[in-house]
């Protein structure tokens, strides 16, 4: 197989490994590198806050892809490495240890890394964050011996963490800095929602409020200080804070970057031959009324509709990132789905009795099907997806009717 002109992603994320996998589908032939800095060979995430922390899910079936997988379709893992200097100039990139490694494509699929807690007592043992298997792991061995944990952050990894050590009887208290949770992804109705439902199985929820310090007993995390004095007593805190994406090699080679590597719907970054996809890359977004130009959407099936368009690319056959967005959250017996971009100023419509935990919530702009948000209601989701990315347009008393079939809007 030749390799004058490989592709090396750097990554092995999800973004990175579809990536290979969709360019070997479309008849890549020279050499691909994935190069990854963990020493796991690329795993499932969404299982590290949900299943592998309730022990319904083992490491052992974590894996992204099947060991044969990478063998088979000639794509060459290095774990354990790390890129650390970028040339788009000479069409390379040099690792940790010195190596070089030359390309006719390049992809950055560095993902996101948790946000900085840089308040006294942050050192402590028992104060974890969650991004990376390793986290996850030493998370789940402390919640066997957790009594009380508190959680600071209202978003979907703290709340998916919350609701896992409360089904394993922790006391958990959630402080979240904003009014509601979930507050840059949810509308209020959606928020009330969830803040109702987590309460209601038990978990003390703090919004709008802040953390002033961390306090310990022998080295160990043993309370919470918020803003106001108020002491939280717990013997393990989990930080849900969020994530900033690693897109300083962009930055250092001169690559455009805002919030992300910025690239247009092939992924194209302001270098050539550079490109970038997942949770690092700001992308260009289909013009829509009301929908910004470009985001960073974190989620696993952006980083896979991204990783697509990045190989149609490289083999000559332009397919632009076009798929509607799409994202779930479990928690609790709750399935949170969620698809499109919702506004300010959207029609809410919902359908369904919130009471049930079985609803859906969408939202209509200029009488558009725009987005909606599902919860135990999967057959739902699925229609709205397909909805949305045809542009249908429906009334608000079709949508809240029950008994009206999604399926027959053409």
């Amino acid at each position: 197989m030749a390799a004058a002109h490989p592709l090396v992603i750097v990554g092995a994320s999800y973004a990175g490994v579809q990536l290979a996998a969709s360019a070997r589908e479309l008849g890549f032939e020279e050499r691909i590198v994935i190069v990854g800095d963990e020493v796991h060979a690329p795993y499932q995430r969404p299982p590290l806050s949900k299943g592998l922390l309730t022990g319904k899910t083992s490491v052992d079936n974590l894996a992204l892809r099947g060991p044969d997988f990478f063998a088979q379709n000639a794509i060459d893992l290095m774990l354990g490495r790390r890129a650390i200097a970028l040339d788009p100039g000479a069409r390379s990139v040099r690792l940790d240890d010195g190596a070089v490694l030359d390309y006719g494509w390049l992809a950055l699929a560095t993902g996101a890394r948790c946000r900085p807690f840089a308040l006294p007592g942050s050192t402590l043992e028992g104060v974890l964050d969650l991004r990376t298997l390793d986290d996850a792991l030493r998370i789940a061995d402390a919640a066997g011996r957790t009594e009380r944990a508190c959680v600071i952050g209202g978003g979907f990894i703290g709340l998916e963490v919350a609701s896992a050590l409360r089904a394993r009887g922790a006391e958990v208290t959630v402080v979240e800095a904003q009014p509601h949770l979930l507050a840059r992804a949810f509308p209020p109705l959606m928020s009330s929602y969830v803040e109702n439902a987590h309460r209601r199985r038990g978990v003390a929820l703090l919004t709008g409020r802040g953390v002033r310090a961390l306090h310990g007993a022998q080295g160990r995390v043993a309370a919470v200080e918020l803003d106001d004095g108020t002491r939280i007593d717990c013997d393990l805190v989990v930080l849900g804070i969020g994530v900033l994406p690693n897109a300083e090699l962009a930055q250092q080679a001169g690559i455009a970057v805002d919030n992300g590597i910025v690239v247009d719907m092939l992924g194209r970054t302001s270098a050539p031959r550079v490109l970038a996809a997942g949770d690092v890359a700001s992308m260009a977004l289909p013009p829509a009324p009301g929908v910004p130009a470009r985001m960073r959407l974190e989620s696993i099936q952006s980083a896979n509709d991204g990783a697509r368009a990045l190989a149609s690319l490289v083999v000559g056959r332009e397919a632009p990132c076009t798929a509607v967005p799409w994202f779930w959250s479990d928690q609790f017996d709750l399935k949170l789905q969620m698809t499109g971009l919702a506004a300010p100023g959207d029609e809410v419509v919902l359908r369904g009795d919130m009471a049930s935990d079985r609803f859906s919530v969408f939202y209509l702009r200029q009488g558009t099907l725009v987005a909606a948000h599902s919860v135990n209601k999967p057959a739902e989701h699925m229609q709205s997806r397909k909805l949305i990315g045809a542009r249908a347009r429906l009334g608000a008393d079709q949508l809240a009717d029950p008994s009206f079939d999604l399926k027959t809007v053409a």
